[in-house]
């Protein structure tokens, strides 16, 4: 009767391990991940190096990971590959799923999606597909830009596609049909919605369940729908000389933080009349993170700027800025257990304390492997540090 027992929670411990679930950003979008008993500080030359794998191409999309499995695309002669990995770094499978864009900043951008033994891809063209998870087969694929009268943006489509019951979202930015919700299973269109009529900007969106409601990014608006008719609740005018907004929103309670760059600055927007309004609580021009994303921790937010070139913490209700940061060039952020992870446009990853008072630096090291720009998120999963440069993937031993 023991050894049965055992047994059966192993099955549960393990059956849970498996579905854990990590996507762009983390589970949640929201770049906080929950895993205890890592390095509170690194050796000199950086933890462990456990595994590489190259050869994945051109790319800046962050891993996906899913019953054990890592998913990540690439681009190799101006087509666009998915691959599968297993934890040690293995190489499943790889599949070829289209051309990719090479015009410039070249390769894929958004990060798999996985939902339900499917994975979605959406390629820098605008092609979205849904494939089996099991074998990569292709379920089905459309051209969400030519399909719905849309216009490719300057640097290609970046989006992670967001699941919703049983639909799939995306931004194709025509001035009919902005913000979209396919069927996941089948690819049919449930409902579009002209938002504002602006382009998409690099944006992916969220969905604020408490309230219903899809949130996101495009070229001029910040815009809130309803997830089940697709009716426009709200917008909120943000602009930049650019027209970029590659940072999905962070939501907490009513509030919602919008961080843009090129010196614009961030919004936050408070949630009212059970989401179907908002209206303006702050601005803080200073804080213009482009595509680092910023993490909420407690009452404070964290991140990087553009145009601004510090390191930032921001009160969450008020705006304030608490410390700007010399030091490190811009970049992307994630947070575990009390350490900001952060890793620079310049190939520097940083380990620092969560300190609303400064920037407490605690270790760093630089990343030496792979090609082109350091713009991939990182990711925590299993005690591992996962950090796509390019055609590289490095799994760093945190424990």
């Amino acid at each position: 009767m023991r050894h049965g027992l055992i047994a059966c929670m192993l099955l549960i411990v393990f059956g849970l391990n498996a579905q854990d679930n990590i996507q762009w950003r983390g589970s949640d979008r929201t770049g906080i991940y929950q895993e205890k008993g890592l390095l509170k500080e690194w050796p000199a030359n950086g933890p462990e190096l456990k595994w590489h794998f190259d050869g994945l191409g051109e790319g800046h999309s962050s891993v996906a990971i899913d019953d054990n499995k890592i998913y990540l695309t690439g681009m190799i002669e101006e087509t666009g590959y998915l691959y599968v990995l297993d934890l040690s770094g293995k190489l499943l499978n790889k599949v070829e799923y289209g051309k990719e864009w090479s015009k410039n900043y070249v390769g894929p951008r958004g990060t798999v999606t996985i939902n339900e033994g499917r994975l979605y891809i959406m390629s820098g063209l605008g092609e979205l597909f849904c494939f089996k998870q099991k074998d990569l087969s292709l379920i089905w694929k459309k051209n969400v830009l030519d399909e719905y009268e849309a216009s490719n943006i300057t640097w290609g489509i970046n989006e992670a596609p967001l699941i919703v019951d049983d639909m799939v979202i995306a931004t194709p930015g025509g001035e009919k049909n902005n913000l979209i919700a396919l069927n996941k299973k089948t690819g049919k269109t449930v409902w579009t919605t002209p938002g504002e009529g602006d382009l998409s900007a690099y944006c992916s969106p969220m969905y604020i369940e408490e309230h219903g409601i899809i949130v996101t990014m495009t070229a001029n608006h910040i815009i809130g729908v309803d997830a089940k008719s697709g009716v426009k609740l709200w917008s909120y005018e943000q602009t930049n000389r650019w027209s970029v907004h590659a940072n999905t929103p962070i939501y907490s309670n009513n509030m919602l933080l919008c961080t843009s760059g090129y010196g614009k600055g961030s919004v936050m927007l408070k949630l009212t009349a059970g989401g179907k309004a908002v209206e303006k609580v702050w601005f803080a021009e200073k804080l213009d993170n482009r595509m680092g994303a910023m993490v909420k921790i407690g009452d404070y937010a964290y991140g990087s700027g553009d145009k601004n070139r510090y390191w930032y913490c921001v009160d969450w209700n008020t705006g304030e800025i608490k410390y700007e940061a010399k030091g490190m060039a811009m970049g992307n952020i994630i947070y575990n257990d009390g350490l900001l992870y952060m890793y620079t446009d310049r190939g520097e990853m940083v380990l620092a304390r969560e300190n609303p008072e400064k920037l407490d630096v605690i270790s760093r090291f630089n990343i030496t492997m792979g090609t082109a720009q350091h713009w991939a998120h990182p990711v925590i999963y299993n005690g591992l540090l996962y950090v796509r440069h390019g055609d590289t993937l490095m799994a760093y031993n945190l424990k």
